[in-house]
């Protein structure tokens, strides 16, 4: 991962209808742990840690990379989204040499269902294109995970293929104009 480049980290926070995007704080530390530590969040991204493992190897001050937000809820930390820069070596892009700017998220179980994720999401992906105009911005998620790829349409992502990687199918979409550009250059989908 290259960074976001030429962007001022961290932002001021994001206010949205319901909630606030940031940068992580020390009081935080507990939510990522919990976050890692989850079987039903582990599901699609290769399994939960082990909640010894985190707690010692989790920072004072989890997630202050660059382009990490953590979505708060009310003064709690519920889930977090990503803006970074897909690794060139990986599959799936939509522009030559790769690099796009890649859309992440995670949310504890106890905030799935309430529509948090979208609006989190859409906030960073406006936030992202502001930041760094005309970057294509990307998606990628499990193929068997119906909910993210929902979701992924919702956010108005397109998808432009599904390959294997991480030892499963995966989803991988593109937001907005780049998706006319991406999907001009594959006729369709490839489904391998």
């Amino acid at each position: 991962m290259t960074g976001l480049g030429p962007v001022a980290w961290p932002p001021a926070p994001i206010d949205t209808d319901r909630l606030v995007l940031r940068a992580s704080a020390a009081r935080d530390r507990a939510a990522f742990v919990e976050l890692f530590a989850s079987p039903e969040v582990g599901t699609y991204i290769g399994g939960a840690r082990p909640r010894d493992e985190l707690e010692r190897a989790v920072p004072e001050v989890p997630g202050s990379r660059a382009g990490t937000f953590v979505v708060d809820r009310a003064g709690a930390m519920i889930g977090m989204v990503t803006l970074d820069r897909r690794g060139t070596e990986r599959r799936g892009r939509v522009r030559d040499g790769g690099d796009e700017v890649e859309l992440g998220y995670l949310f504890l179980p106890a905030a799935w269902g309430h529509g948090y994720a979208q609006e989190a999401a859409a906030a960073a992906r406006a936030w992202g294109a502001a930041a760094l105009p005309g970057e294509p911005v990307v998606l990628t998620t499990r193929s068997a995970n119906d909910r993210a790829v929902r979701l992924a349409a919702r956010l108005g992502f397109t998808e432009v293929e599904r390959f294997e990687e991480y030892g499963a199918e995966q989803w991988f979409g593109v937001w907005g104009t780049a998706a006319r550009g991406a999907l001009g250059a594959t006729a369709a989908p490839d489904h391998r």
